[in-house]
């Protein structure tokens, strides 16, 4: 590994799964979650990726376009309860993606999905356990994912590597590590079991995929002087032309978008 501090590898990840407080798995507990949930196992019916009440329709509304443009499902929508629904019929899109979501939409975990822009302890987006106040025992097992909409406002870089990360891409990463219960990678220039599995469904999709799961400090970046410091991610797309892998790069401010 290149031990030069310019390019050294920052070994915090981008989507994160979980956190560490005091040595213990940080638990949430689910204050408002919509009451239609709490028979979920006596109701099979009922849907497991849901919304928090207060999320803004405009987030509700960039979570549902971006995973119409991933799973190919167009009437993919949240109901009036906050409920996510496939909508049936697809046109395009991921295989792989539509297979995960609706894994997660008709699973026994109940998955919800949380504003936490602005928070410093979330970069794009993470996933943490939760628990009930109440009634534990007759309840599913519930994971919150965090999404810091913000973050991706901050992005910038090549087209096709933006296209390929985004909320929706974020999401479905989180959603991955229930599910699944894949993890992330330990050592830099791997990308792991997770972000294995969502580049099969950005490869579905034609898009670039991810050639590292961490991020590296954009030359310079670490310099003392600077208040910003500048990190940037790699893709690969192969050329139309030659077959060859082409790398593509995203770049943000980790003073401002966290994961330092």
């Amino acid at each position: 590994m290149n031990t030069n501090s310019e390019t050294s590898i920052n070994r915090r990840p981008t989507f994160k799964v979980g956190g560490k407080v005091g040595g213990m798995v940080w638990l949430l507990i689910l204050i408002c979650v919509l009451p239609v949930h709490a028979n979920q196992h006596a109701n099979p019916k009922v849907n497991s990726v849901v919304c928090r009440p207060d999320l803004p329709a405009t987030h509700r509304h960039e979570i549902v376009e971006r995973l119409r443009e991933i799973t190919g499902w167009r009437d993919l929508h949240f109901d009036k309860h906050g409920s996510l629904h496939s909508g049936g019929a697809h046109s395009g899109g991921s295989a792989m993606a539509r297979e995960l979501l609706a894994a997660a939409i008709s699973g026994e975990q109940l998955l919800i999905l949380e504003d936490a822009s602005g928070r410093p302890d979330v970069a794009f987006c993470r996933v943490v356990e939760g628990r009930w106040i109440k009634d534990e025992a007759s309840r599913p097992p519930a994971h919150i994912v965090l999404i810091d909409f913000a973050d991706f406002t901050r992005v910038t870089g090549d087209r096709d590597a933006l296209a390929a990360f985004n909320v929706g891409w974020g999401v479905l990463h989180e959603i991955s590590h229930v599910v699944h219960d894949s993890l992330d990678p330990k050592h830099p220039g791997e990308v792991g079991n997770c972000e294995h599995l969502i580049n099969r469904m950005r490869r579905e999709c034609d898009l670039a995929e991810r050639a590292e799961y961490f991020f590296t400090f954009y030359p310079g970046a670490q310099r003392s002087e600077f208040k910003t410091r500048y990190v940037r991610l790699a893709f690969k797309q192969p050329r139309s032309t030659t077959g060859k892998q082409r790398r593509l790069w995203l770049m943000w401010d980790a003073t401002a978008v966290g994961g330092l």
